[in-house]
């Protein structure tokens, strides 16, 4: 009679480790189902540890969706940063601004169509919305968030008089309300059948509507 196999070793972790190990847990739950999907139970299930286990590097749930909130975050700061970089050399002042405030929102929407289970989980909390704690940066790698790269992008629209100063207070309110709304209603409602397939172009059409009207 064959002898029984033996259950497999259980995986240990090193001090660090397991916090790590459960956030990336969270965050592939994130991006499978969203904010509410991001539980400690579920996370310690996969990653193969006693519930109890994550108390010691999570106070409770919402601690760990603040690590996850984070991670999205900084990366749509990285999606922006990109679109960033993509713009064409050699531009006037006020093109190169006008190019940066379209780079920005470029970037923002693609990351909400490639990840919308992040992107709905980095906004997913109504207070502190942007900004990082010591412990959970929202910066991409330039050390700017979504929401400074957005302001420093309508800042040169102004320093390069392709913007009144006297429209640049609140200006961000207005152009990241237009932005993000198309990226809810497509990801999140009612136009994801109609938009959906030709996001790309709505997305450009919008962006020139912002700008022009800012």
């Amino acid at each position: 009679m064959p002898a029984a196999s033996s259950p497999p070793a259980r995986q240990t972790y090193r001090h660090g480790d397991l916090r790590r190990a459960l956030l990336e847990a969270g965050i592939a739950l994130a991006r499978a189902g969203g904010p509410a999907a991001v539980t400690l139970r579920e996370a310690t299930r996969r990653v193969g540890v006693a519930p109890n286990a994550a108390y010691r590097h999570f106070a409770n749930q919402q601690d760990l969706l603040l690590g996850v909130r984070a991670h999205a975050l900084s990366g749509v700061a990285r999606a922006m940063e990109a679109a960033l970089a993509a713009l064409p050399p050699g531009l006037s002042p006020a093109d190169h601004a006008r190019a940066s405030v379209r780079a920005v929102g470029t970037g923002y929407l693609r990351y909400a169509k490639a990840e919308p289970g992040l992107f709905r989980t980095a906004f997913a909390l109504s207070d502190n919305l942007i900004q990082a704690t010591p412990e959970w940066p929202t910066a991409g790698d330039s050390g700017r968030n979504p929401h400074e790269l957005l302001c420093d992008a309508l800042d040169l629209l102004v320093q390069a008089g392709a913007m009144p100063a006297a429209r640049r207070p609140g200006a961000e309110v207005l152009a990241w309300s237009a932005v993000h709304g198309l990226a809810m209603l497509v990801i999140d409602g009612p136009l994801a059948t109609p938009v959906g397939p030709h996001y790309e172009m709505f997305s450009q059409r919008l962006l020139t509507m912002v700008e022009q009207g800012l």
